[in-house]
């Protein structure tokens, strides 16, 4: 089925990966096995392995690589920074004017209005900071019991203690003894999976805001103190929630005084169509975090924004105690911050947001054309990002068993065609870089669909498909 094959003999990349490299979310015993597919260069919307052999990334690598994979002037700008000011730290009253720069554009591009930013590394990093704000704001308000976070079952948030706790995804959890005291999972919104026979989306929007209700007043609306979302939900599936959910979510939480805090490190910088995910599903948030795009994954950084009465709560504390005892060492990173800056100026100039909302109408209508296929049952997407979820059965809406293999045969299918895409669960995302074009958009789910048909032939050939 897979044509790629790998030296794992001698000195090559693929040995030496095996023998030195500790990965992330990688079954490690299969990968002493199988090895790695090692990525040596790329170009515009594709990326090139040690073999020669060029691939379309259609996951921009991690939901991540908006500008593809080399861009000139930001290779110019970090080098640059490198030169004249490689590293300072933002502790104890220090700066520099790349993170100042940053922060000031990051205020004006803000979907609501917010009063400062905080800077880390990574999403999960800036999420696991909002968690802390989120502790320090209630002590400072004098409210020590109100502490509780809902997360939402099949949200991703990172992989750090705190935030691997709010995501809501088994994997993040099993066997790291997580989730951590204080952290409550709620509904997922998603209408396909989770919508009760007759009942319309409305009113499955309807019921989510009420299951949250619920929760709220079981655990005491004196103890929550926020919830986080993603604006559309990434590494769970690419879940888009149904209208009006937010509006009805959005009303209880106002009605408990409990924080939003929208998860933009996926749906940040034009991923949905609008600068903001929140933008394009009517979140009002009093906490955004983002990463991946911020800097379009050419440097590690991330950002908290925190509105005024968030911002007043955290000085006040920090002001009683004597310090907001909290940072890393790379926070606004100088060279990061620069390349991140000049990120959004490219954005900005060639107005890069705008073509996404543009190429999105045919983005999605190609993406909705997988619903005719025999493993199809649902396709969801928005902007530039969508997922097709195969089913054993389109009526009964039946998945596969076990889990994810037949989607693990649809990414490899893909692979061999030249196309990188993610699959989760049966779920097979599609993400690229906000750079591609039409006639690169076809070409994507031109292979895409050759590996669904590929993969269609093997299983009724092995007799694990019968329809």
């Amino acid at each position: 089925m897979n044509q790629i094959t790998r030296s794992l003999r001698g000195n090559s990349n693929a040995a030496r990966d095996i023998a030195y490299h500790l990965h992330p979310y990688t079954n490690f015993k299969k990968h002493e096995s199988e090895g790695p597919l090692t990525i040596v260069r790329g170009r515009g919307v594709h990326v090139i392995d040690d073999d020669g052999k060029e691939y379309i990334e259609g996951m921009a690598g991690l939901w991540s690589a908006s500008l593809g994979f080399d861009n000139e002037r930001l290779a110019k700008v970090a080098y640059e920074q490198l030169r004249q000011l490689p590293f300072y730290h933002s502790f104890n009253h220090r700066s520099h004017e790349p993170a100042i720069n940053l922060a000031e554009k990051l205020l004006q591009m803000a979907p609501v209005p917010m009063s400062k930013v905080f800077f880390a590394n990574s999403g999960s990093e800036a999420n696991d900071s909002v968690v802390k704000m989120v502790w320090y704001m209630n002590n400072a308000l004098g409210r020590p019991q109100k502490k509780k976070i809902i997360s939402r079952i099949k949200g991703y948030h990172g992989v750090t203690v705190a935030s691997a706790s709010l995501t809501g995804l088994p994997n993040n959890h099993r066997s790291f003894d997580l989730p951590i005291q204080g952290i409550l999972h709620t509904s997922c919104p998603h209408y396909y999976r989770f919508g009760k026979d007759g009942e319309s989306e409305e009113q499955f929007a309807t019921r989510c805001a009420e299951e949250l209700e619920a929760l709220i007043q079981k655990e005491g609306p004196d103890t929550v103190a926020a919830m986080i979302c993603e604006p559309v939900m990434g590494a769970g599936g690419v879940i888009v929630p149904p209208k009006g959910y937010y509006e009805k979510i959005q009303a209880v939480l106002k009605k408990h005084d409990v924080l939003l805090i929208s998860d933009e490190v996926i749906c940040g910088f034009g991923r949905t169509g609008n600068t903001w995910g929140s933008q394009t599903m009517g979140m009002k948030p009093d906490i955004l975090s983002c990463a991946k795009a911020l800097s379009a994954s050419f440097l590690p950084i991330s950002a908290v924004m925190v509105n005024e009465r968030v911002y007043q709560a955290l000085m006040t504390e920090s002001d009683k105690i004597g310090v907001w005892g909290h940072g890393f060492t790379y926070s606004g990173h100088p060279v990061a911050a620069a390349v991140a800056l000049e990120a959004q100026k490219i954005y900005d100039e060639t107005d890069l947001f705008g073509h996404a909302a543009r190429l999105a109408p045919h983005f999605q209508q190609r993406l909705h054309s997988f619903k005719d296929h025999p493993l199809t049952g649902e396709t969801m997407g928005v902007g530039l990002v969508g997922a097709v979820e195969v089913v054993a059965d389109k009526k009964t809406k039946a998945p596969f068993e076990p889990a994810g293999a037949a989607g693990t045969k649809i990414a490899k299918h893909a692979m061999d065609m030249g196309l990188i895409v993610r699959n989760m669960a049966d779920r097979i995302a599609v993400c690229p870089p906000l750079v591609i074009t039409e006639a690169e958009t076809d070409e994507l789910f031109n292979r895409l669909h050759k590996a669904f048909d590929a993969t269609l032939a093997e299983m009724r050939a092995d007799g694990s498909f019968k329809g």
